[in-house]
């Protein structure tokens, strides 16, 4: 049953219950750990790869690439040379990058545990800016598919290719979003990108705090309550879209510089939607969406974990509520591919308790770490 810190869950992982660490208590201070605190986090050391992407429908970008980063896993001291377990393509949220303390972190936990991993710029973030014109969106299939498709063949590269290791994927707040809607892409989508049927195109899926419903985090992010966070994500956006080398239109440069947006509704509204071929915000925000299609139709889906916390003070907790009373009276009929942890305190993105270290995580790069594990079995050398 999908009820908070579901204990069943818990123990098929081997994690504990979810506890919140001194003095990051509520919501809004576990979302700002990360910002407070930096995490002293080692030399980036990662392989960086160039993954050529097309340009966008609209026409509001070219073709260019994304940049990501390939971080092989950490030798072990039983088995100093073994293949990896899995490569774990990992995308960030929204103004973030594969620079971001949290998304390095959560790197370097997968890499303890026997991972390689694919950690992805995209498009329009540092320090892949100079690649690829134009910005990202919650709902980006046509970068993503051929991302994954690349990523499928550094799984047969890492290891040889008649036993290719398997790819999953793992994305914190709107990264998972994407990561979601993606592996339900319909046939008609995923060929475009030669892709031949509705096989999922990952053998594994996590998501940390990421929007189901769009409409409904942005009306969460405009409370009153919100409006710092708010301010902070604008400004990275405004400035992340004006830094384009490839340049803005005109008409863009005029709705950022002249009248900035006030929300994120406003900005999707003026750069998001019309970028990604959307008619409107509204438009974009129903398209965009995972909701309705978890609600619906799983069956692309591999198996996946989707971890909410109920105090998250920017992505509501009702929808995960919603697929999860989905879930529970189908779990009695035979597996489903997705799964939801609910947790009552955590906040976005946040999940720092006791144990947390930097070679083991925090509490939510734990539940990651375990859920990959458990469906990628340790390949024989």
């Amino acid at each position: 049953m999908n009820r908070p810190d579901n204990p069943q869950l818990l123990r098929q992982l081997g994690v504990v219950p979810y506890q919140q660490r001194f003095p990051w208590i509520g919501g809004d201070l576990q979302t700002l750990r990360d910002t407070l605190r930096p995490v002293a986090l080692p030399p980036d050391r990662g392989e960086p790869i160039a993954i050529p992407v097309p340009a966008l429908a609209s026409g509001a970008a070219a073709a260019g690439a994304l940049l990501a980063f390939l971080d092989r896993p950490h030798p072990s001291s039983d088995l100093p040379s073994a293949p990896p377990r899995g490569l774990v393509l990992l995308l960030h949220g929204l103004g973030g990058s594969s620079r971001r303390e949290g998304l390095r972190r959560l790197g370097l936990t997968l890499q303890a545990n026997g991972f390689a991993v694919l950690r992805l710029n995209l498009r329009g973030a540092d320090p892949g800016r100079h690649l690829a014109g134009g910005t990202y969106a919650a709902r980006c299939n046509s970068d993503l598919l051929p991302v994954i498709q690349r990523a499928r063949h550094l799984c047969a590269e890492l290891v040889a290719p008649a036993r290719p290791v398997p790819l999953l994927g793992a994305g914190v707040s709107l990264g998972g979003t994407m990561l979601l809607n993606a592996c339900m892409a319909s046939v008609e989508e995923r060929a475009t990108h030669g892709w031949q049927s509705h096989a999922p195109l990952l053998d594994g899926l996590f998501c940390a705090s990421s929007p189901l419903d769009l409409a409904a985090c942005s009306a969460s992010i405009e409370r009153p309550r919100n409006r710092v966070y708010q301010r902070w994500l604008l400004q990275r956006l405004v400035r992340q879209t004006l830094a384009d080398p490839f340049g803005v239109s005109a008409q863009e440069q005029r709705q950022l510089s002249g009248e900035p947006p006030r929300s994120i509704r406003a900005f999707d509204a003026a750069i998001t939607a019309p970028r990604w071929g959307f008619s409107s915000v509204d438009a974009y925000y129903q398209g965009a969406s995972p909701l309705t299609q978890l609600l619906k139709d799983r069956r692309t889906l591999p198996p996946t974990l989707l971890l909410q916390a109920l105090d998250d003070p920017w992505v509501p907790a009702a929808a995960a509520e919603q697929v999860s009373a989905v879930l529970e009276p189908l779990m009695q009929g035979g597996p489903e591919p997705l799964s939801v942890l609910l947790t009552r305190q955590g906040g976005h993105n946040g999940f720092h308790s006791p144990g947390d270290a930097l070679n083991t995580g925090c509490w939510s790069d734990r539940i990651a770490a375990s859920w990959l594990r458990q469906l990628s079995p340790m390949p024989e050398c």
